[in-house]
């Protein structure tokens, strides 16, 4: 394994681990609706982790957004001399915008989608930190309204990592990435739901989800950043 690729995977897993993680509609409606339901552990599992393959489809179909960018770009034949260079500067290019987007979308406080448990119910609507939403925007969730939250709410981080393996023509490097995305981001999306179904329960995340999208663009950004000077 090439220092390069080792440098991707890492990316990849710290920013699927951390976009679940920082996340609870990665979880909370699963725990909420396991007791409330009296969902069997199978069913809970089986529900999770269909909703996070809705998930993983729609991040890998803007990532591959990406590959079929990067391996266009690649063509331009005063390209391929100093191909290595120009990916990585990209990918570092990439990072920054995505990092200074997620400050401005934190410091604007954007609207979201948020859950909040009523009772028995969970409920989906979209709220601005510090405000309190109206009883007729939430909707009621079902396990098909998840999965459609879930389709709908890709990951965006992605998009750069593959873009990079895509200008680098590695049919290699964009399988074993979208391999561990979507094995990091089930793994800890099961992880969260059943440590919550048995009673663990976490700090609170608010804070952190606020910062997700600068996150993300933190990790592509010192991904990009150790490429290129640091020789990873």
């Amino acid at each position: 394994m090439t220092p390069e690729l080792l440098t991707l995977i890492l990316s990849t897993i710290a920013i699927s681990c951390l976009h679940t993680a920082a996340g609870p509609d990665h979880y909370l409606p699963f725990i909420v609706l396991s007791r409330s339901q009296e969902w069997s552990v199978l069913k809970t599992v089986v529900i999770t982790i269909a909703c996070g393959f809705g998930h993983i489809a729609s991040s890998v179909s803007i990532g591959l957004i990406g590959v079929a960018l990067g391996w266009q770009f690649s063509k331009l034949s005063w390209f391929e001399e100093h191909r290595g260079d120009i990916a990585a500067w990209c990918l570092l290019g990439l990072g920054l915008v995505y990092l200074l987007y997620g400050l401005w979308r934190a410091y604007r406080n954007k609207l979201h989608k948020h859950f909040d448990v009523i009772d028995q119910d969970v409920y989906v609507y979209e709220h601005r930190h510090g405000e309190i939403p109206l009883p007729d925007s939430r909707v009621k969730v079902t396990p098909l309204v998840l999965f459609a939250i879930f389709v709908i709410g890709p990951t965006e981080p992605l998009l750069p990592l593959l873009f990079y393996s895509g200008v680098q023509r590695s049919y290699l490097e964009i399988f074993v990435l979208i391999f561990v995305f979507s094995l990091c981001t089930i793994l800890t999306m099961l992880t969260m739901v059943l440590l919550g179904i048995y009673g663990y329960s976490f700090y609170n995340m608010e804070k952190l989800e606020k910062y997700t999208h600068a996150i993300g663009g933190l990790v592509v950004t010192v991904c990009g950043f150790g490429m290129l000077f640091l020789d990873w």
